[in-house]
């Protein structure tokens, strides 16, 4: 058979069979598309729906937090309030500054910070050779005038007597009287500046003015000391006198009624745990700050022991000499802007 006739009876057959492999892949692909599709359908719609109920649930969650919601409380009745705690601060009972009285240098200081001195003890020293050498040339222009005075005494004197006589006139007699009384006010006028400047040489020596402690030293050996009034002056020592210690008060003016002066009244420091000190109530400024709505009450302690120290922060336990009654409500139901607690309706 020869190699033509082969073919044709071959090929009838391949090609078929070729074209039956080709549809059955198509459809595979065909089937594949449809199940990817289908897929990306279902996602598609379930994104769609998942959205559709945040949105539902977000609408509702906005309306529920739109509607306000009150929570009522109502007062309750507390225990009677036998006495009040207040806040305050020390204060010495005499509080000042020390400054020079002369202009100068420090010779020396005698006492330093924390340094409990008496009325009177020398605190520093001062030389002023200007004041010095003025009360030296004060003192000389004091004998000259009272020389002159003398001098002019007896020629006074004098004329007087030859007036007596008709010697002279009254003229010249006068002019010798009036040149005595001129001569004697130059005197008392040099008198009167001596004692000036022998009362600024005094300032040399720096005394304490009371009973107290230094709180501070400003000024050291050598330095220029200006106390004129066209200059500005510097601070030598501060003096506080803390055997007595004054306690300022703001007492709400619910309570003011029941602070009078000579009451007792206690401190209580942190640094003292379970110990407080006694104090009375000196007095009031008798007027309601119309700000705070408080009274201004001084509490007096005293600390001749020096266990208290000015400027401590410290709480006043004041007794009231009756009950009085009082309410509790959260601390979260008062509102407190800048002028105080709000109160009032719509506050």
């Amino acid at each position: 058979m020869s190699v033509a006739r082969i073919q044709r009876v071959i090929y009838p057959c391949v090609i078929p069979a070729k074209a039956g492999i080709q549809e059955g892949a198509k459809g595979r692909l065909f089937l594949v598309i449809g199940a990817l599709a289908i897929i990306f359908g279902v996602v598609i719609a379930i994104g769609i729906i998942s959205r559709k109920k945040a949105e539902a649930d977000l609408q509702q969650t906005t309306a529920a937090a739109a509607i306000a919601t009150v929570n009522v409380v109502y007062p309750k009745t507390g225990a009677p309030t036998d006495e009040i705690v207040l806040p305050g601060n020390t204060q010495a009972f005499t509080d000042a500054p020390i400054f020079a009285r002369t202009s100068g240098y420090v010779k020396s200081w005698h006492a330093a910070i924390g340094t409990h001195v008496k009325k009177g003890q020398l605190l520093a020293e001062i030389e002023t050779p200007e004041v010095d050498q003025q009360l030296e040339q004060a003192r000389a222009d004091l004998q000259t005038a009272q020389a002159n005075l003398r001098q002019a005494k007896i020629t006074a004197d004098r004329w007087e007597a030859l007036w007596k006589t008709d010697s002279v006139s009254k003229q010249e007699t006068d002019q010798a009287v009036n040149a005595f009384h001129a001569m004697k006010a130059t005197v008392d006028s040099n008198v009167s500046n001596v004692r000036r400047l022998e009362e600024l040489q005094s300032f040399e020596k720096i005394y304490a003015p009371f009973d107290g402690v230094i709180t501070a030293r400003n000024t050291d050996i050598g330095a220029l000391i200006n106390s004129g009034a066209s200059t500005p002056t510097q601070e030598l020592f501060h003096l506080a006198a803390i055997n007595t210690l004054r306690v300022f008060v703001a007492v709400p003016q619910l309570y003011s009624q029941a602070v009078r002066p000579g009451a007792s009244a206690s401190l209580t420091l942190d640094e003292f745990p379970g110990k407080s000190f006694a104090g009375t109530i000196a007095q009031n400024s008798n007027s309601i700050d119309p700000a705070s709505r408080t009274l201004n009450v001084e509490v007096d302690v005293d600390n001749r022991n020096g266990t208290l120290l000015p400027g401590a922060y410290v709480r006043v336990h004041l007794k009231l000499p009756q009950s009085i009654n009082s309410v509790t409500i959260p601390a979260n139901a008062l509102l407190f802007r800048f002028r105080g607690l709000a109160r009032g309706r719509g506050a």
